[in-house]
């Protein structure tokens, strides 16, 4: 029966089970007696709540605390065992799959390395599937035991209702892959466990914005600063963030040529990729044969080396070059959001770290406007290398807060595309 705004009771009790358990999850343990402030619900909702999430095995005692004057309030804590989610991170050195328990304690973690065949959609599918496979092997874990499996990528992500996740990768050379209907077929999980897809930018921001430099802000920015470089929004217009294509501004016309194709984009002169390009076309001795993390580790070590060593002037012209071009980035997205916070992520981020930020921050000043660029602080992320597949995980959670902690119906089938089968026609037996 539906209320006057349309709520059922069903509604009500689900939308009573989400707002205990999340309050357990990010402020447990707790008892009672503080959930009813901390939900607003009375006293005698947040009893039979408590009693069906006992019930269901999510919620668990975890000691008691003196209370004043009467008996010992016992406390409440999130189960850590009553669920499990995957994160994966497609990467741009590899393909890093983790499990979680709903605490999200790693439990087991497998990663692919991507080399000569890169962002080969076949390729990176098995990845993927073989990650999920060793995963849930090394923990002993039941497929069938999942909220679901979140999954990182580059490029936009497209929700579709006959395909379900599509992947617009122009920088890796995906055109409308759909990404989510190759992983349901001959995926090691049963149809019940669904597939989250979505910008690895943004899953990097929902997970520093839930557990890492984000938690309290209201309005932030997290950027990606990897090969390429991304951003992820969040207001609280969009809570949930949204990714935007900020490595793709023009910040030069007629300037460098990005791997997107384009002319001038502030990944063709930020990202790591590029970094290194241009360190090479001046004469530095970047390594054959290296990957980009072990060729930026170099670089750094040849710009910065150890007291009393002369320190490698054109790999320090082209970092200070790359800091003024990430900080005029930057103070588009002052200019444009006026966020509380900037937050810097991704491998090349964090190593570049610490030493690399203050100049970052000068210059991100100095080309933004001054009243929201009082207002900004501009940090590294705290959640380190593994914050992608965090934030990846962090799909299936909160798609499980929003069911009140149910667990989600079967996965809808998505029809396998022609040239996919057409390819496994002609595959040799």
């Amino acid at each position: 029966m539906a209320g006057r705004n349309g709520r059922t009771v069903r509604d009500l009790r689900r939308a009573n089970r989400t707002a205990v358990l999340q309050r357990l999850y990010f402020d447990g343990p707790l008892s009672r007696f503080e959930l009813g402030p901390a939900t607003g619900l009375s006293s005698g909702s947040v009893s039979n709540v408590v009693a069906d999430l006992v019930a269901d095995g999510l919620v668990e005692e975890a000691g008691s605390v003196d209370s004043d004057g009467g008996r010992p309030r016992t406390l409440l804590r999130v189960a850590p065992a009553s669920g499990h989610m995957i994160g994966v991170d497609v990467g741009e050195t590899r393909v890093r799959v983790e499990l979680f328990d709903l605490t999200l304690t790693e439990l087991a973690r497998a990663e692919r390395p991507l080399t000569q065949q890169g962002y080969d959609v076949e390729v990176i599918v098995g990845h993927i599937r073989d990650g999920i496979a060793e995963v849930l092997a090394a923990a002993g874990l039941p497929p069938e035991r999942l909220l679901g499996a979140g999954i990182g990528v580059p490029g936009i992500v497209e929700h579709t209702q006959d395909r379900g996740a599509v992947v617009h990768g122009q920088t890796i050379g995906w055109d409308a892959v759909p990404l989510e209907a190759l992983l349901r077929a001959g995926s090691p999980l049963p149809d019940t466990v669904p597939h989250f897809i979505d910008n690895g930018a943004k899953t990097l921001g929902q997970a520093e914005m839930w557990f890492g430099a984000g938690r309290g802000a209201r309005n932030a920015v997290v950027v990606l600063f990897g090969s390429g470089v991304g951003a992820s929004l969040v207001t609280p217009e969009v809570e949930q963030g949204r990714a935007v294509e900020w490595g793709h501004l023009t910040v030069r016309v007629r300037g460098r040529r990005c791997r997107c194709g384009a002319l001038g984009c502030l990944e063709a002169y930020a990202g790591a990729e590029s970094l290194l390009a241009r360190w090479r076309e001046e004469g530095g001795a970047v390594p054959g044969g290296a990957d980009e993390e072990t060729a930026l580790t170099t670089m750094l070590a040849a710009a910065y080396p150890p007291r009393g060593e002369a320190a490698d002037p054109v790999a320090l012209a082209v970092l200070e070059e790359t800091a003024e071009y990430l900080g005029a980035g930057l103070s588009d997205l002052i200019n444009l959001f006026q966020p509380e916070r900037i937050l810097i992520g991704g491998w090349a981020g964090l190593q570049l770290g610490t030493r690399f930020l203050p100049a970052v921050r000068r210059h991100a000043v100095s080309y933004a406007l001054r009243h929201p660029a009082q207002k900004v602080t501009v940090d590294l992320g705290r959640l380190g290398p593994d914050a992608v597949t965090v934030g990846a995980a962090i799909l299936p959670l909160a798609d499980f807060f929003a069911r009140g902690g149910r667990r989600p119906e079967p996965a809808p089938e998505y029809p396998v595309p022609a040239w996919r089968t057409a390819l496994e026609e002609r595959a040799p037996q």
